[in-house]
């Protein structure tokens, strides 16, 4: 097993066939603070996020995943699943 938000190559695999396309690193470590942010706030404060983090989140933006951002943001129930599961595969499950 892997640590606490390590992208292990099973949770690369899930995040896969989940998300269609692999991911990295960044990208599951930024799920955690995507989910805080809607559980809480839902806007993004810019000065909070660095640019690797901006170059995904344009990502999800273009593939329908969120909308929005420091104004308001939204995000589909499938992808808030899809984030769900990765952050308890790569955070909570780590026995």
């Amino acid at each position: 097993m892997g640590k606490r938000g390590e992208l292990t190559p099973e949770i690369a695999e899930r995040a896969n066939t989940l998300m269609g396309r692999p991911i990295d690193q960044v990208e599951l470590r930024l799920m955690p603070n995507i989910q805080f942010v809607m559980t809480n706030y839902q806007r993004i404060d810019p000065r909070k996020i660095n640019l690797d983090e901006r170059r995904i989140l344009q990502e999800w933006r273009c593939e329908d995943r969120i909308e929005g951002g420091a104004s308001g943001l939204s995000i589909t129930k499938e992808f808030w699943d899809i984030i769900c599961e990765l952050i308890f595969l790569a955070y909570v499950d780590i026995d």
